[in-house]
């Protein structure tokens, strides 16, 4: 069984997906993944799809599932690559891909997941009782 590559950039993981995606390629990415996020803390993944052709409803609900993992993992998924054929084809087959932010290249995708980090950050701050105004 071929495995999915999983690299890691700054706070960030990069999956590229290079090949047609059997059951048992899927689920090992997954696991994979889910290991890597708990043992590097990363906050982002970025999903580089832009070697694939064509995508079916199998390959939707595995990134909709990867998604869904990694934010309960405190990860942001991002999808990248993706091609204007493959967006009419999950849009046809009315996969909306659920908690996935999508960008046009892995550059953009990066400071997508920055952004929402950055934000996501800034208000766990202002939640915080500030030291000096608060009441005993």
């Amino acid at each position: 069984m071929e495995r999915v590559p999983i690299l890691k950039i700054g706070d960030i993981l990069l999956v590229s997906i290079q090949l047609d995606m059997s059951d048992q390629t899927a689920v090992a990415l997954q696991e994979d993944l889910a290991e890597r996020i708990v043992d590097t803390g990363c906050h982002g993944v970025i999903i580089d799809i832009t070697a694939l052709d064509i995508v079916d409803s199998f390959v939707g609900r595995m990134l909709s599932t990867i998604a869904s993992i990694s934010k309960v993992l405190d990860a942001e998924t991002v999808v990248v690559g993706m091609r204007p054929a493959v967006a009419i084809t999950l849009v046809e087959l009315g996969l909306s891909l659920n908690g996935i932010r999508t960008a046009l290249n892995v550059e953009r995708g990066m400071e997508l997941i920055a952004a929402a980090h950055d934000d996501g950050f800034d208000d766990e701050l202002e939640n915080e009782p500030d030291a000096e105004t608060a009441t005993p």
